[in-house]
This record gives C-alpha cells, structure tokens and sequence, in this order.
C-alpha cells in the first residue's frame, strides 16, 4: 500500500542519520575558522580606531587576538556534558556567531 508515492521508503528513512558530523575538524574548516577570527579582529581595530567607546566594545578590546589564542581555544568551546570539558567547534549550532574566545580557568 506504501510501496509507491510520497510515502515510500528512502535511504535516509532506512539507514538512520543523513548528516554525519565528522570527529574532528578538516583543514579547511580550521582554516576558515581563523579568517573569521581575523575578520573579528579587524572589525575590532577598526572600533578601536575610530573612537567611539561602549561597554561591549571595552569587553570586547580585552579579549585576546588569534594570534595570542592556543590552538585549544581556536577549535574547541567548553562544555560541562561532554567527557572532556571540551566539544570541537564544528559541533556548536552556529558557532560562528559565539564569541568563545575565553574558557573557565583550568579547561
């Protein structure tokens, strides 16, 4: 009765999981993740530059570059359920719109 139509069974209905997330990130995918991390601190120079000052713009200056940020940091974001305190960045729904440049001590 279901053989046929929009209710037939596909690949993905079958098997389970279409998008499989891979383990840890590729080349790529960290390479982009440091150009946005070098756009931000352009963006930030440029505020800094210009002149006028705020609160967030002030917490925002103390963060450091990614430059000074240890490849840790970079690709991972903290998180008290995974095993090691660390989830990979590629792992964080919309990970590019967090600022996570700075962790609890110790992690």
């Amino acid at each position: 009765m279901f053989g046929l139509g929009p209710f037939r069974a596909s690949a993905p209905a079958n098997v389970g999981l279409l998008w499989k997330m891979p383990w840890r990130m590729s080349k790529t995918r960290k390479m982009r993740q440091r150009l946005r991390l070098k756009a931000v601190d352009n963006v930030l120079d440029t505020l800094r530059a210009s002149g006028p000052q705020t609160c967030s713009l002030a917490a925002a200056l103390e963060l450091p570059t990614e430059a000074e940020m240890p490849a840790k940091d970079k690709y991972t974001v903290f998180s008290r359920t995974d095993v090691g305190y660390r989830k990979g960045m590629h792992k964080t729904p919309h990970f590019t719109k967090i600022t996570s440049r700075t962790n609890p001590k110790g992690f």
